[in-house]
């Protein structure tokens, strides 16, 4: 695994201006800083472009749909979300503001207009709704929801009718209807999807189509494929299968999940192996066919993946260190990491075409 440092290539960024049209933000949340970084596709390497430090224990982020701005949660009181500007031009962030939280957030995400900014609460097992304005700017709480413990995801579906949260200490899903003109959440029928005992339910994502949700839990590992009725808004399963290679005999401890944009391959991250498992999804079924586990990063906590479908990148939070494979476009496989250090603790990864 080749090793270059950050502090070895900044001189190489600063002489030469950025031609690529592909952002790299990497969250470091110990050294409280994003690594902004160019993915030259050509090459199939990643060349750094500013560090950016941002005062608080930064974590989960989100681009703007117009991809002008990057929101990061600080998980560090007093907590907040910091909007940050993307230059189209050079990648690099500048900060517009910030806007307080109502908790230590897991995760943010916006509705389908941009409107909206919702945000999951590990620690105060909550969800809320921030109002976004015309500029980009974060507005106040408009609606903050007590859970089951340790809510950890909230995301829309592609109707922004509704939404779904987890709860990891509640091993449930949650499902809501979503007011989008009003920015308000109420239960649906049925509100709940109980996942097993101590499962710990974390990530998921929606295929396409529209068709599958996919639930990664962290307590046990396990991977699940739910049939999703878009009409009203509810799971039902369908699959369970593993993210753990052959012989673990560790605690589980996975974390994040991704599907390639043609949804042809899954990836799920696990922590206590350092691993990234590899799946097929069938087109037909929407079902998973394990094909096994690429080591990475050491605490692979986040990891994303490029709007080609050509690379992965991924971050270890014990490793404080990312690695950029190529994805194999046939077989699913990931190719020869290419190793980055970065900052401490890096948790999260969002990566931004501009024309």
């Amino acid at each position: 695994m080749k090793k270059t440092t950050i502090a070895s290539l900044l001189w190489l960024a600063a002489a030469v201006p950025a031609s690529a049209a592909t952002w790299v933000y990497v969250s470091n949340a110990d050294s409280q800083e994003i690594s902004v970084l160019e993915l030259d596709r050509s090459q199939g390497a990643l060349k750094p472009v500013q560090t950016l430090n941002v005062g608080g224990t930064v974590m989960p982020m989100v681009v703007s749909r117009d991809k002008r701005v990057l929101y990061a949660a600080l998980r560090s009181q007093p907590f907040r979300v910091t909007a940050l500007s993307i230059d189209g031009a050079s990648g690099r962030l500048r900060k517009l503001g910030e806007a307080p939280l109502a908790d230590s957030m897991a995760n943010i995400d916006l509705d389908a207009s941009g409107k909206w900014l919702f945000a999951a609460s590990y620690q105060g097992g909550k969800i809320t709704v921030n109002a976004v304005g015309k500029d980009g700017a974060v507005g106040p709480i408009n609606q903050l929801i007590q859970t089951a413990p340790n809510a950890h995801a909230i995301h829309a579906d592609a109707s922004n009718r509704f939404v779904l949260a987890t709860s990891l200490g509640g091993d449930n899903v949650s499902s809501w209807r979503f007011d989008a003109e009003k920015g308000l959440l109420s239960p649906n029928d049925p509100p709940l999807t109980t996942t097993a005992a101590k499962s710990g339910p974390r990530h998921f994502v929606w295929d396409k189509a529209q068709r599958h949700v996919y639930l990664l839990d962290e307590l046990d590992a396990a991977l699940h494929v739910f049939a999703w009725d878009a009409a009203r808004g509810t799971l039902r399963l369908e699959q369970s299968t593993t993210t753990l290679p052959a012989g673990f005999t560790g605690k589980p401890w996975a974390a994040d999940l991704h599907l390639t944009p043609d949804g042809r391959f899954l990836y799920a991250s696990e922590r206590t192996s350092s691993t990234l498992s590899t799946f097929k999804v069938d087109a037909a079924t929407g079902q998973l066919q394990p094909l096994g586990q690429t080591p990475t990063e050491k605490g692979p906590r986040g990891f994303a993946i490029d709007s080609t479908g050509r690379y992965l990148i991924a971050a270890g939070q014990e490793s404080n260190g990312i690695s950029l494979y190529a994805i194999d476009a046939d077989t699913g496989a990931l190719g020869t990491p290419q190793h980055l250090e970065v900052g401490k603790n890096p948790n999260w990864i969002e990566i931004v075409d501009l024309p």
